[in-house]
């Protein structure tokens, strides 16, 4: 009986073994998927505010050309 119920937990304690490192490898992966997205988020708000800094200078240059008419 001692026997059944040690190999029980032994198999118990695997099987945690197997989950844990399972759980640690997708970490890993989720942890590099986040580190991607916030550089392609970063790279997309800078491309963001290069647009709204060209689309004002051509605002402003249209304003000019407005008044000068």
């Amino acid at each position: 009986m001692e026997l059944e119920k040690l190999s029980t937990l032994s198999r118990k304690i695997d099987e945690l073994i197997v989950l844990c490192t399972q759980l640690r490898q997708e970490n890993r992966i989720l942890r590099e998927g986040e580190l991607t997205w916030k550089r392609e988020r970063s790279q997309l708000v800078e491309r963001n505010e290069m647009a709204r800094t060209k689309v004002e200078a051509m605002i402003g240059r249209l304003r000019a050309l407005e008044q000068e008419t």
